[in-house]
Formats: structure tokens, sequence, C-alpha cells
């Protein structure tokens, strides 16, 4: 190579271009060629060079470079021929020759090597039948997708079917179970009322027949606070509650409810445990619980009540805390895992139709939560079952009422009262009228909502008794009407069944509710209550 270098600069060799001097056409034909080619093969060289940096994702860059790297040294060469016409570097010709020799052997190899893969390409014609297969595949594809739409749409019809008919179902046996112990309370009531009818003078059995009837009111009162229950807008007064005084009162309405097959057995109750409840709600739910195991024990039994508390995690959707664990365990048949698991659901029920609402359990657990509880179910077949209820311990002591007669039999004057009565029912008005003029009221009567307020303005009264579900105008608008013109009139808003939000707008210190069914001693109280304070 030194030799080469040394031999390029001695002057003693003659340049090309010399044995052309004669013939100057000749020369410049060859300096023209060799100029044409040498910018053709750096145009090449270029364009290459800014395809590999504009797109350096090309599976065969290296390729390119090499190619590149080729033809700018052939380009070099044809300018080093232009040169060498006149000034003879022969051995830099020779130098740049040898580096392109080793540059073209190189791509030559490498171009082999990579034919085979090159030619492994698919075709035109071959990616255009790929990409057709690959729209049939994408129309299977989607008709696979709209027939699984369509199966998932009819199945979510069929799913939607088959609710509306266990809904129907349930509604079934839910009338006919309603409607069966309806019957039986309304024959009651209609006997004994019967009986009085025929033979009113004998006070002693009167008495009696007057007790049963008034015991089939209690037990109605019970099957529509079932209902009641279920009502998100339904009332609910929570209260600190003396569990043992709760217990021991509904003692007499449980054994009741068992007999004559089953007895009830209350273990001792610590007088200490306070819970955080609705009374009535609570009473409610141990009567439908005692019901429960009433049938569950056809042949016989006992249901024990204990209570005891607890504290931490008692039930999985009960936060950690103290609460009390109220227990009615019987001795009947038990339940399935399969019963089990749906005891608790409205309206669920494995008697037959007419012999049962699916409430009960559904009902005690409606109370449970609205009091911020829970309840649990631990059953086997035959070995009874045993519901515990979870109640809050309350954080503050019951409130003790001094001198409660609510069972007083004490006559209530209310002699020189006048009293506006508004109520659509003709015959619940005559009721309440004859046991408010029973009492020495006067009572002028109103059969609307509307015909109402035109009585108070007219009369003026000592007090106002309205209904609140009436057609109109309902109670609770008559109420509100009459506070604006006359604030200080006291109010009985008597209803069976009304919203929370819509009581709590209308009452206060001058209106009490009177819950339906209610004795007459309790409206002469509330009356009395209101007129004297």
């Amino acid at each position: 190579m030194l030799s080469l270098l040394a031999a390029s600069s001695n002057a003693s060799y003659a340049p090309h271009g010399a044995s052309m001097a004669w013939q100057p056409e000749l020369l410049w034909a060859h300096v023209a060629g060799d100029a044409i080619l040498a910018l053709a093969y750096f145009s090449i060289a270029l364009g290459l060079a800014m395809l590999i940096r504009r797109r350096p994702d090309f599976a065969f860059g290296w390729m390119f470079r090499c190619f590149a790297f080729f033809i700018m040294a052939g380009g070099l060469l044809h300018v080093l021929s232009i040169v060498t016409l006149w000034h003879p570097i022969h051995g830099v010709v020779a130098v740049l020759k040898a580096l392109t020799a080793v540059a073209s052997i190189a791509t030559a190899v490498a171009l082999w090597q990579l034919m085979s893969r090159v030619i492994s390409l698919p075709s035109r014609a071959q990616l255009a039948a790929a990409n057709a297969e690959l729209e049939v595949l994408i129309k299977e594809r989607d008709a696979a997708f709209e027939e699984l739409r369509a199966h998932s749409q009819q199945r979510q019809e069929l799913e939607a079917a088959l609710l509306q008919s266990q809904k129907l179902e349930a509604i079934g046996q839910l009338t006919g179970g309603i409607a069966h112990d309806f019957n039986n309370l309304l024959q009651a009531v209609a006997g004994n009322l019967e009986l009085i009818a025929r033979k009113p003078d004998d006070i002693d059995r009167v008495v009696g027949w007057s007790a049963s009837a008034l015991n089939a009111v209690e037990r109605g009162r019970a099957l529509t606070g079932q209902l009641l229950a279920f009502s998100s807008k339904q009332r609910v007064d929570l209260s600190s509650v003396r569990l043992v005084e709760l217990v021991g009162g509904v003692k007499d309405l449980l054994e009741r409810a068992v007999a004559p097959l089953a007895q009830v057995r209350v273990e001792r109750i610590d007088p200490s445990l306070n819970v955080e409840v609705d009374p009535l709600q609570l009473e409610l739910a141990l009567l439908n619980l005692a019901f429960n195991a009433r049938d569950a024990m056809p042949e016989g039994g006992t249901l024990t009540v204990s209570a005891e508390r607890r504290s931490g995690t008692v039930a999985a959707d009960l936060p950690a805390g103290d609460y009390v664990a109220l227990t009615l365990a019987d001795t009947g048949v038990g339940m399935s895992p399969e019963v089990r698991a749906r005891a608790a659901d409205p309206f669920f029920t494995t008697k037959g139709p007419g012999k049962g609402t699916g409430m009960g359990l559904a009902m005690a657990m409606g109370v449970m939560r609205q009091s911020g509880g829970s309840l649990a179910i631990e059953s086997e077949e035959g070995r009874g079952a045993a519901i515990t209820l979870y109640l809050r311990v309350a954080t503050s002591q019951p409130r003790r009422v001094v001198g409660d007669d609510a069972r007083s039999d004490a006559r209530v004057n209310l002699a020189g009262c006048t009293i506006a009565l508004v109520d659509d029912d003709e015959q619940v008005r005559g009721s309440l009228r004859d046991t408010l003029t029973s009492a020495g009221a006067t009572v002028k009567e109103a059969a609307e909502g509307g015909a109402g307020i035109a009585l108070v303005r007219s009369l003026r009264p000592d007090l106002l008794i309205v209904d609140f579900a009436m057609p109109g105008l309902t109670g609770a608008e008559v109420v509100r009407q009459m506070r604006e013109e006359f604030p200080d009139l006291p109010v009985v808003l008597v209803t069976g069944f009304a919203e929370s939000a819509t009581l709590d707008a209308v009452t206060g210190p001058q209106v009490a509710v009177l819950w339906k069914p209610f004795e007459a001693q309790e409206l002469l109280r509330k009356v009395s209550g209101l007129l004297h304070r």
C-alpha cells in the first residue's frame, strides 16, 4: 500500500489523456461520460441514504447501507478517472478500487444470503388473497357476534319473562295468603259482633266476645304491619327501648301465636340491655317469627326467646360494634340449605297457596335493616331453626313514661268542646263521631277535604280530626292550609299508611298522628292531650 502511494507521487507516469491529445473530442467524451456516471452514482447513493434515514423501520436497512457505500465508491472511481486524464494519481485510484472491491464482495455475499428471504416474501397476488381471506374471517366474526348478541338479547327477554312470571306467582301467593288471613280476621270480628248484637244483655259474655273481636283486630294490625315493613316510605321511629320490658310485654301475644300446640319459654334477659329500635316494628317482627315457628312445629314444640350482648363483627353486613343478639329458637322441622338461602326473600314460602304470604322473615329483615341491625338464620332439617336479630345497643337510657294509662279505662270528659271531623269513609266517620259525642264533645262532620276546610273556617272548632288518605285534598294538604290560617288549631291526623316525608312536613307541637287501627280510648286520650295543653 505504501509503495502504491509512493508511486502515485512519481511524476514519471504519463496521464491517460496524453494518448488522446491529438483527438480532443475523444478526451472530452471520456470526461462527459465519467462525469455523468459519477453524478448518477452520487444521486443514487444520496437517495438511499435519505431513504434509510427517514424509514429506519425497514427490515433490510443494513442492505441498503451496503449498496449506498458500494455505489458511492463507484461514483468516486469515475471522478478519479477524469482526474487521471491530466494527473497520473494511479496509486490513489488503485487503493480506491481495492476498497470498492471489498465493499462489492461484502455486498454480493450479503445479497445472496438475503435472496432466499426476499424470494419467500408474499407476492402482491398472495397478499390480495390473504386480505380477501381476512375479510371473510372478519365477516364471519361479525356474523358470529351478531348471532351471539341476538342470543343474548333473547336470553335477556326470556329472563325478563321468567322474572315477570315469578313476580306474578309471588303476587298470587301474597294475595292468596293475605285474603285467607283477612277472611279469618273478618270472620272472627263479624262472628263476635253478631253474638253481641244477639245477646247485648249478657254482659259477661259480651265482654268476652268483644275481647275476641279486639284480638282479631290486633292480628290484623300485625298482618298490615308486614306489608308496611316493605315500604321505604313507612315511618320508623327509633328510640331507646329496654329489651326485657318489650319482650315481657309481647310474651302474651307470642304465646297466643303458637298456641295450642307449642309453648313459649323466655330465658332470663339482662335488665341493663337497651336497644335502639322502633318498638312497634320489633313487636310485629317477633310476632311474625312466632307465627313461622308455629307453622314449623305442626306436632308441637317449644319456642325459646333469649338475648345476650355481643361485640365486634357479629355479622358480615354489619360494622364492628356493640349489639344485642335476640334469638328465637324453635324445635320444628328446620330448613334445607336451599330453603335457608331464600328464607328471607320477600314472598318466598314453602307453604301451599292461601297458607302463607312469605313475608314473615322478610319483614323482620326489613325492620332490622331500618334499625341499623341485621338478621341471621341457623337451621338444619329435622333440628329446628334459630332466628337471631342483631340490634344496636342504645347510647341513651329509655325514656320512662310516668303514669302511662295506655290501657286505662278512665273516662275522658270532652264536654263543651267543638270538634270538626273530616273523613271520606262514612262508617269510620260514624264510629269516630259516636266515640267523641259519648265523651261529651260536639262534633261537626265533612266527607272530603274541601268541605272540611270550609267547615273549619265557618265553625272555628276547638280541634280538627282529619283522615290522611282522601280523594281530592289529602289530610296533609288540609292540615297545611289550616295551619296557615289557624296556626294554634290542634289537629289529630288519622292514617293507616302515610309517607314519612309527608307527615314530617305537617307534624308539630299541635299535630298528633293516630295510626289505624286504634282503640276508642286512645283517640280520646289524643284529643284530650291536645285540648288541655
